[in-house]
């Protein structure tokens, strides 16, 4: 026997699964096939190995569930996000209010331009030497 025979033969005492056969024997859940591309598939391994998950196939399984959940809209905002947002909208709050007040002076500054060219302005009448 040549010794690339010797590679290409099986481990003895592996046996190959049937196929639909699960990974985990003990796990009962039903099972799903799912088709990823190249790159989607190299992402989820990335993903599925940095958060420590046991297989690819459990990855995608919490991933299934979490998107399931935001559809819902059931999820939970982590606290720097909520500040954040919470930051912004006095933010936007300011500048509304800003905005108001700056609007208010250009109006008022307008009807007193326009009132003392038509001469009905109280810094236009005459003086008569005495305080009021």
């Amino acid at each position: 026997m040549q010794e690339s025979e010797k590679t290409k033969q099986p481990v003895r005492g592996a046996k190959k699964k049937p196929p639909g056969a699960t990974q985990n024997g003990g796990d009962r859940r039903p099972g799903m096939f799912v088709r990823l591309d190249p790159d989607g598939k190299q992402r989820a391994e990335y993903w599925a190995d940095k958060r420590g998950f046991s297989s690819v196939n459990a990855y995608v399984a919490e991933a299934v569930v979490e998107k399931i959940r935001r559809e819902n809209l059931d999820y939970d905002l982590p606290t720097l996000e909520i500040a954040r947002l919470n930051e912004l909208i006095d933010q936007v709050k300011a500048l509304s209010t800003n905005n108001a007040n700056l609007e208010r002076v250009v109006t008022q500054g307008f009807d007193s331009l326009i009132g003392l060219t038509r001469g009905d302005n109280y810094l236009l009448d005459d003086e008569d030497g005495e305080l009021s």
